[in-house]
């Protein structure tokens, strides 16, 4: 958006901010969103790179298909440590963990 309409709107009461800003959340907790975010992105990128179905993977982890693929989009229910789990079980070292997270 140009600066000239960017300020017509705010003069009209309009207020720009990000989803942290929209939903009240504190630094921390975007940055948390984030992480989130970009292990779910990873987990279905590498699992697809290597030709994993995602039922392959779930019984690799002894867990369901529907569970995988709520880790994949980024569920809320799934917890970090299981997506951490999921990439360890297809051969991530701890340095590639560290890139994603960076």
């Amino acid at each position: 958006m140009d600066s000239k309409k960017r300020k017509k709107l705010e003069a009209k009461g309009w207020v720009f901010g990000d989803v942290g800003d929209f939903l009240g959340l504190t630094p921390e907790q975007v940055r948390f969103i984030d992480l989130k975010i970009a292990l779910s992105q990873s987990l279905k990128s590498e699992r697809t790179k290597q030709n994993v179905t995602q039922v392959e993977l779930a019984k690799m982890l002894g867990s369901s298909q529907s569970r995988v693929a709520k880790m994949e989009a980024g569920d809320p229910t799934v917890s970090v440590d299981l997506l951490l789990k999921a990439l360890l079980t297809l051969g991530l070292t701890t340095k590639q963990l560290s890139k994603i997270i960076a």
